[in-house]
């Protein structure tokens, strides 16, 4: 199952991917994520692990599995018969900067975890990039 939303914000692409790729500050421009800890160092980079807790889901430990420095970042979190993929995407336009939040979900469960979840998959990544747009501008 997939989920996408994007919205245009008025602000440069740079001052976009920071504030996007900076997981550890999101629990201060988004009700989506309770508390994010870094597993490592340094800026997020290729292999960095992060524990994200949010409202009404489980704990996930999420990996960057692909890593665009200012364009792009993808992770990776695996719970039993669910791989989740999110990205996290930022393309300037002649209209503005577009970020764009994916999630995917494969693997023999994803069909339940995405039916259960649905609604609420949808409701978080539309906040999120509708809120992210609000610490930008």
């Amino acid at each position: 199952m997939r989920f996408d939303h994007s919205t245009t914000i008025q602000a440069s692409p740079e001052r976009v991917w920071e504030i996007f790729s900076n997981v550890e500050r999101w629990p201060d421009w988004t009700p989506t994520v309770e508390s994010v800890e870094r597993l490592d160092a340094g800026r997020l980079h290729l292999g960095a692990k992060t524990r994200l807790r949010q409202p009404k889901l489980p704990v996930a430990v999420w990996e960057v599995t692909k890593f665009e420095d200012g364009q792009y970042f993808e992770w990776v979190s695996k719970a039993p018969g669910v791989t989740t993929t999110g990205g996290h995407r930022v393309i300037s336009t002649p209209d503005g900067t577009v970020a764009t939040a994916t999630l995917i979900q494969e693997g023999p469960l994803s069909w339940l975890v995405g039916r259960l979840y649905a609604k609420l998959t949808m409701s978080y990544i539309t906040t999120e990039t509708e809120r992210l747009k609000e610490a930008c501008e």
